[in-house]
């Protein structure tokens, strides 16, 4: 079964897995603004290990009323942008439509749950090292599986069509049907690399993984982590940090996506990977002391920033 899909965010994310869609003839309409005009004339292009994709002619639009109702919509603003998506998924809806969050951290399922109804929302979890190198250019570093799972509820048939949509494109897609347990694996890696490569003063991962106290930084925040998952029903395991450990170990010097955004100016997202899930940590009754100090350092940081 094929869908009419529809990409908003059209950033690393979203021009990386939209682009794979696309070029394995998917049917994929990009909500594109300020890049618009420069994409509709050279096109969208992803480099990455064994991977060369040329697109030379994208369905792009500045508009969503200009793409219309579609059945799958692929999410992958940051969630710092998560207001503008009253206006811009509306347009996009018909009685059937998915809604697919890519975004990072939690809190993202239960907004788009609130706004457009529960039944809609499915949640994905990208595992991969990407970079936009220009307005055109995305580059792959390493991995790019997915792991796909709806809010609230075990994975259902749609689950796996949209998985099979994945694969058909070349990307390794499972289905969990725990879909909070899979975004607490994720912040596994998100909440210690994220946070100590801007608090480290703009470190990539090998240099972390080199520096012994920020190594053992790492791995106690990645404790907390597990820890708080467990507290809050998750069943997650240790061997959750060994994994990510391992992941990391591979990456090479990369640069974490929020340290990029920390370099350029864009808002981070402190609440979506940091706040939330100390929130949550705090109402289960788990200890996340050092989670507390890297989520109130992240603050100052980005408070001094937007003073200065």
């Amino acid at each position: 079964m094929g869908f009419r899909i529809a990409i908003i965010g059209s950033g690393a994310v979203g021009g990386y897995y939209g682009g794979k869609l696309a070029a394995a003839e998917s049917d994929v309409h990009f909500l594109m603004r300020g890049d618009l005009e420069t994409i509709k004339r050279n096109g969208l292009h992803i480099h990455g290990p064994a991977e060369q994709v040329e697109l030379r002619t994208i369905n792009c639009y500045n508009s969503s009323a200009q793409i219309g109702p579609c059945d799958l919509v692929l999410i992958a603003l940051k969630a710092t942008a998560n207001h503008a998506l009253v206006d811009l998924v509306p347009p996009l809806l018909h009685e059937c439509t998915m809604l697919l969050t890519l975004q990072n951290g939690l809190g993202n399922e239960e907004f788009l749950a609130k706004s457009f109804g529960a039944e809609r929302v499915l949640g994905g979890l990208c595992f991969v090292c990407l970079r936009r190198i220009s307005r055109t250019e995305i580059q792959r570093y390493d991995y790019g599986d997915i792991v796909l799972g709806e809010y609230r509820r075990a994975a259902q048939p749609r689950t796996h069509e949209v998985a099979a949509q994945f694969r058909r494109a070349g990307i390794r897609c499972c289905v969990t049907d725990d879909l909070l347990l899979e975004r607490w694996r994720k912040l596994v890696w998100n909440i210690p690399f994220n946070g100590l490569s801007i608090l480290a003063g703009g470190l990539d991962t090998a240099a972390m993984l080199a520096d012994e106290a920020l190594g053992a930084s790492a791995l106690a925040l990645m404790e907390e982590v597990v820890a708080a998952a467990n507290a809050c029903g998750h069943a997650l395991g240790h061997d959750a940090i060994e994994e990510q450990m391992r992941r990391t170990a591979t990456m090479g010097s990369y640069k974490p996506s929020t340290l990029l955004d920390w370099e350029a100016g864009r808002d981070l997202e402190i609440e979506a990977i940091w706040g939330e899930p100390l929130r949550r940590a705090r109402v289960a009754g788990a200890q996340t002391p050092r989670l507390e100090i890297v989520y109130a350092l992240l603050k100052a940081l980005v408070t001094g920033a937007k003073s200065a």
